[in-house]
């Protein structure tokens, strides 16, 4: 069986920044996204100490090959982000887009968290200067565990009002395919019904379901590519 390279084990090729082993694939990043990558801001490498932070996220599982975790602090009188902390087992572009997020989020004054939710993946890629078109998965990670610790600080603080729930929804019954796997085919790429029900097996032959899947699509394209 073929071993698939690992980001770390990739080497620097003629075509591209960085190309993979296998000779088929090659990328290139900016000196942003390599300056994030091997100088990443906010990296937690400990355990948070009591107190540190008021609010705590995740995405992704170690069982995936990525896992985000995320801390916030909430200035509770000032509704501002005054530090956002972070930890993955992901690649170098969800290293690179994690430091980025976090530092977007703290700058100037600092963002409240209703501005931080509303952070869209593409403006982190656009102060990077651009990922892989097969990494932008990459910026999305840190961007469900940013809104999950989000979520944490107003459960915390007692504002149910404001928690928006990361919920599924069932879209074929008879496939088990669910909004949220509509959302990851179109973040991995799949930007039609054909490509979609490639990766998810939904059903082609209920246009009512057709219509909802195409539906789910145009909105996830909107949403994470603009």
């Amino acid at each position: 069986m073929n071993k698939i390279p690992h980001e770390a084990e990739k080497i620097v090729g003629e075509g591209g920044d960085v190309k993979s082993f296998d000779g088929k694939t090659s990328w290139f990043y900016s000196e942003t996204v390599k300056d994030h990558f091997f100088n990443p801001r906010n990296f937690l490498n400990r355990d948070p100490v009591p107190g540190e932070f008021n609010a705590k996220g995740r995405a992704g599982s170690p069982a995936c090959g990525d896992e985000m975790r995320m801390w916030l602090f909430v200035d509770e009188k000032t509704n501002r982000i005054k530090k956002c902390a972070w930890r993955t087992f992901g690649c170098g572009s969800a290293i690179a887009a994690t430091s980025m997020a976090s530092v977007m989020v703290t700058e100037g004054e600092g963002m409240t968290p209703e501005e931080a939710r509303a952070l869209r993946p593409e403006l982190v890629m656009e102060r990077l200067g651009g990922l892989p078109a097969r990494k932008f998965h990459c910026s999305v990670l840190c961007d469900k565990a940013l809104r999950d610790a989000i979520n944490d600080y107003y459960r915390s603080t007692n504002q149910i009002e404001k928690v928006i729930p990361e919920a599924s929804r069932i879209v074929d019954a008879g496939a088990r395919v669910t909004d949220r796997d509509i959302e990851e085919a179109v973040i991995a790429g799949c930007k039609d019904f054909a490509s979609v029900q490639a990766r998810t097996k939904v059903t082609g032959s209920n246009p009512s379901i057709v219509a909802e899947v195409e539906s789910l699509i145009r909105f996830y394209n909107e949403k994470y590519f603009g």
